[in-house]
């Protein structure tokens, strides 16, 4: 009787994973055929779907990626590539995943890590003539980049150079004009003294002139005096009458 039990329990097992496994299939179907009409959004909740019931099923979460990626969602498009080369054993399969993590990060304009991918997919698949094509593609990418950046660089460099010259120009020319406007301003002090030295001069000139004048006038007068006196005494002194 034991031995019934465990038979009907195993058989009942297995009757629902082949159920299980019939309804994801089903649901992958409906998945793939909204992917192809380009209903991205329900193709997305078809493979949840599976993914939540069987986190490993690589066939869901590879066709979840690419519809990560046609809904321009690359990110997540790369996150979903990547956990199907974790957890697949096909060399095919991986080199599949690394191709479209290739096409993701090109997408984004991520030339080194996009070449990258496509080298690990070539690695895995030799014979994949359009890993092949977009490696090239991406290594022309990266150069024209970084020519790119030398260029920038460069005319960095150049504009740092010239705007230093500009700046020295306009010191020397600062430090000039400072020099042109102290000698103005050394030039209108020495005219100035000058001028006030003139002035003092001819304030002087004049001042000697007064003390000049009025010192002949002095001298006229003390020579007229003596000359009045020297003829006082040499007139006869006149004697004075007596009255009877």
């Amino acid at each position: 009787m034991k031995q019934i039990k465990y038979l009907l329990v195993i058989l009942l097992l297995f009757g629902s994973l082949v159920s299980f496994s019939q309804n994801e299939k089903r649901t992958i179907r409906r998945g793939l055929s909204d992917y192809e009409k380009g209903d991205f959004a329900e193709a997305e909740v078809n493979f949840k779907k599976v993914l939540d019931k069987d986190p490993l099923n690589e066939k869901a979460q590879f066709n979840l990626g690419n519809t990560h990626y046609n809904q321009e969602n690359f990110e997540e498009a790369t996150t979903d590539f990547k956990n199907v080369i974790q957890n697949s054993t096909d060399k095919q399969v991986a080199s599949k995943a690394f191709y479209n993590i290739g096409n993701a990060l090109m997408s984004q304009e991520k030339y080194n890590e996009s070449f990258q991918a496509y080298k690990n997919a070539l690695k895995l698949n030799p014979d994949d003539d359009d890993a092949r094509y977009n490696l090239e593609y991406a290594r022309l990418k990266m150069m024209n980049e970084q020519n790119q950046q030398q260029d920038q660089q460069n005319q960095d460099q150049q504009q740092d150079q010239d705007n230093q010259e500009n700046q020295d120009k306009k010191d020397q020319e600062q430090k000039q004009d400072e020099q042109q406007q102290n000698e103005q301003n050394q030039q209108q002090e020495q005219q100035q003294e000058q001028q006030n030295q003139e002035q003092k001069e001819q304030q002087m000139s004049k001042e000697d002139a007064e003390r000049m004048l009025q010192a002949l006038q002095n001298e006229e007068k003390e020579t007229l005096e003596k000359v009045t006196k020297q003829k006082m005494e040499a007139m006869p002194k006149q004697r004075n009458q007596k009255d009877w």
